[in-house]
């Protein structure tokens, strides 16, 4: 499948719509349409009934509870400033973030060399190069590359090096051959050749992916957005749209704690929107400013917590199997030492092969991060940093902590032990944006069937769970008469009670199939001549397209179990 496909069938079928679209749209917000609406609140409704209301403790690391309890919270978008300071959030939420100087856009450091692989003047460029098996470089036709840069590269790389000042760039890439002809020239080290305008002024520049301009040196990119509460606008007011819902389940750790009977080991739920400003939004829903989070934030015993981590890291992995994201395609990578947070002492992510993404390559779904007591303690004491291996509270240039904490006591006390201890967490944090992007590149399927005169013919449908199907059920009559609409409205009314079902009498019964195979409804009914003599109507599943009869009385019960 390819991600154009993906992206033209949410738009006909009322799945995503880009923010904005009738102003040209605003880049990085997404909006979900009638069916997008559905299939994402069934996203977020398996995973509350999954991990909240209706967990089942099995399995449990040995030497815990049987049983845990798992509650929920709904905390403000916008919170006290100092919760994003003692989070570290203020200082080190931050990306490096390049400009070009040719057309003034902005890119994400780290998101330069992939967006340069999909870059169209590259791709043109490249009909123009003759490389070796290794990528390197085997011939560079100087007249080749000129007669580009005068004609095609004008249009697709105006702010190209090469194109603004062709014989200089050239030469300076033809000197490189010649003084060091046994050493190869990759595609990395062209590419800044033909960037670079005074090269012995500013020695070898990065191209800019979008016009082939120069880029800037890295710099720090804060990705919070910022507010103001209150009638004046000044340092004192100013707030920032959270960036993830996670703090706000810390800074109420102790009123949960006081205002329900749980106790350790227990988990708070929270799904929200978020916000970070991202430099490069790409690849659909992917990578977005608006997002929304599944995030548990699960309390334990220090001494149990890694065997938590690990059955939190398995069970979440299977809940994405379970739903359907197939085995092949999704992947569970341990972090390496060098990837993790400063204080996390185990992540591990829960990865999708995406169609945009190159062939092996993965993108992140879910973290699943022991992050030990690092927030509770964080917002009792002060802004911690990881030295010698250790946690410890971070100082100005007089010794007093850089960011203060709340002073108040995040400790918990067992009641049956006498202990007091500040508990570790484990944290599964989900996308519940990239977990529907994700089910929807799963589903989408391109299959031949039978059409209504025998022949062969392309089929669009989205296979998705039943759980998740925006639409579980559609209820057809045959023909819009002989009292087949009225019996097929009562079957409508009567399922409308129990699951969001949809009635069509429009067109052609097959057409009427392939619309709703398009928006991924399980099961299709119709009323036809025998229902009207037998009480029984014709169910069609969407993946097998197998057909059977049932007693139209039974249909509530059946379709229930079908669902479940």
């Amino acid at each position: 499948m390819e991600m154009d496909q993906l992206v033209a069938l949410c738009k006909r079928r009322g799945f995503l719509f880009q923010s904005s679209e009738i102003y040209g749209g605003l880049q990085g917000f997404w909006d979900y349409g009638p069916m997008g609406v559905e299939l994402k609140r069934n996203v977020r409704e398996a995973w509350w009934r999954d991990m909240v209301n209706g967990h089942n403790a099995l399995d449990v690391p040995p030497g815990a509870p049987s049983t845990y309890e798992m509650v929920g919270l709904d905390c403000s978008i916008i919170m006290h400033p100092q919760v994003w300071k003692c989070s570290g959030h203020y200082d080190l939420f931050h990306d490096f973030m390049q400009t070009c100087r040719q057309c003034k856009k902005l890119v994400r450091a780290d998101h330069v060399a992939e967006m340069l692989k999909e870059s169209e003047w590259v791709a043109s460029l490249g009909t123009v190069l003759t490389r070796g098996p290794d990528d390197s470089l085997l011939d560079i036709d100087a007249e080749a590359l000129l007669k580009w840069a005068k004609s095609k590269g004008r249009k697709v790389a105006p702010g190209l090096a090469l194109v603004r000042k062709p014989e200089v760039t050239l030469s300076c890439l033809v000197e490189r051959i010649a003084s060091s002809p046994s050493v190869p020239l990759g595609s990395g080290e062209l590419l800044s050749y033909i960037a670079t305008e005074q090269l012995a002024v500013t020695g070898l520049q990065a191209p800019c992916p979008h016009c082939g301009g120069d880029l800037t040196e890295p710099r720090e990119f804060n990705l919070m957005f910022e507010s103001n509460t209150g009638a004046v606008r000044d340092d004192n007011s100013k707030v920032f749209l959270r960036p993830e819902t996670a703090q706000g389940i810390f800074v109420n750790f102790k009123n949960v704690l006081d205002s329900t009977r749980v106790s350790i080991p227990f988990g708070v739920a929270q799904i929200g929107k978020s916000f970070r400003n991202e430099i490069t939004p790409r690849n659909f829903t992917f990578r977005s400013r608006e997002f929304e989070q599944m995030e548990i934030e699960f309390f334990c015993r220090p001494d149990q917590s890694r065997a938590w981590y690990q059955y939190w890291r398995d069970r979440r992995y299977k809940w994405y199997l379970d739903l359907g994201l197939a085995g092949d395609r999704l992947r569970l990578r341990d972090h390496d030492a060098d990837e993790l947070s400063h204080y996390s002492v185990g992540t591990a992510d829960i990865e999708y092969a995406f169609p945009f993404l190159a062939p092996g390559e993965f993108g992140e779904l879910e973290g699943v991060a022991h992050r030990g007591d690092f927030d509770l303690r964080s917002h009792m004491e002060g802004k911690l940093v990881r030295q010698g291996g250790e946690l410890i509270v971070e100082k100005d240039a007089e010794g007093k902590p850089s960011h203060r904490g709340s002073g108040k006591d995040m400790n918990y006390f067992d009641d049956q032990t006498k202990e007091r201890f500040i508990p570790h967490v484990i944290e599964p944090s989900a996308g519940a944006d990239r977990a529907t992007l994700a089910f929807l590149c799963q589903a989408y399927t391109e299959d031949e069937v039978p059409d209504e005169g025998g022949k062969a013919a392309k089929r669009v449908s989205l296979k998705l769970h039943p759980r998740l199907a925006p639409i579980k059920a559609a209820i057809f009559p045959l023909v819009k008469k002989d009292g087949m609409p009225e019996v097929a409205k009562e079957i409508y009314g009567e399922l409308k009670q129990h699951a969001n079902v949809f009635y069509d009498e429009k067109g052609a019964v097959g057409r009427r199939y392939r619309r709703q195979d398009e928006v991924g409804t399980p099961y299709c009914i119709t009323v036809d001549g025998q229902t009207l003599t037998d009480g029984t109507v014709t169910i069609r599943d969407r993946d097998t397209l197998k057909q059977w009869r049932t007693k139209k009385d039974d249909l509530v019960a059946e379709i229930r179990e079908r669902l479940r």
